[in-house]
């Protein structure tokens, strides 16, 4: 499974909650796959979907996932400690680790190589982590959810892409739209 294969799956279980996606080709995907009022699209800041997603889930109760993908995660490791030493329980973070940086052209990271991001993460004091095949994702996700624990969630995935459109919606919509939905 690739990660457009993963988010096809799950998004009938993210469907009714609040969620960030990373930036670029996983925010298009969600987008073409199931768009909705919750989702939070990244368009232009890699590495801040963890970040903003713990925010989010500070901010108020509903429960929020937060898409991050292993380049972006490698791009601010900073992250980690923060939601480790910031336990937010209605917060879960997806890693989706296809070992590469898929929106700009499939390079390697090194989540693809000797680096386990569920190692960094359980060393960060992140509790709660969980690494996973693709085809178990749904089912894991689901499971943090009813846990009502902050988790993070390690899916490793085959590194691909498919083709599709950028999001032509305006920022500023996507902003309001779903600070809408976080105040409903």
């Amino acid at each position: 499974m690739i990660r457009s294969d993963v988010l096809r799956d799950i998004a009938p279980i993210i469907r009714d909650h609040l969620v960030i996606c990373n930036i670029g080709l996983p925010s298009q995907e969600l987008h073409m796959i199931d768009d909705q009022p919750t989702n939070f699209y990244m368009l232009g800041t890699m590495g801040l979907a963890s970040s903003i997603g713990l925010g989010v889930a500070m901010a108020q109760d509903k429960p929020v996932i937060a898409i991050d993908g292993d380049g972006s995660v490698l791009t601010n490791l900073g992250t980690l400690p923060t939601i480790a030493n910031n336990v937010a329980d209605n917060f879960i973070l997806l890693i989706v680790d296809n070992g590469s940086y898929g929106s700009t052209g499939d390079q390697p990271t090194y989540a693809g190589k000797k680096t386990s991001l569920a190692a960094v993460a359980s060393a960060c004091g992140c509790e709660n982590v969980v690494e996973c095949a693709a085809e178990e994702t749904g089912k894991t996700l689901q499971a943090a959810l009813s846990s009502g624990k902050m988790t993070i969630i390690v899916c490793k995935c085959e590194s691909g892409n498919i083709k599709l459109p950028v999001i032509t919606k305006d920022p500023v919509v996507i902003r309001d739209r779903f600070m809408t939905a976080v105040k409903a």
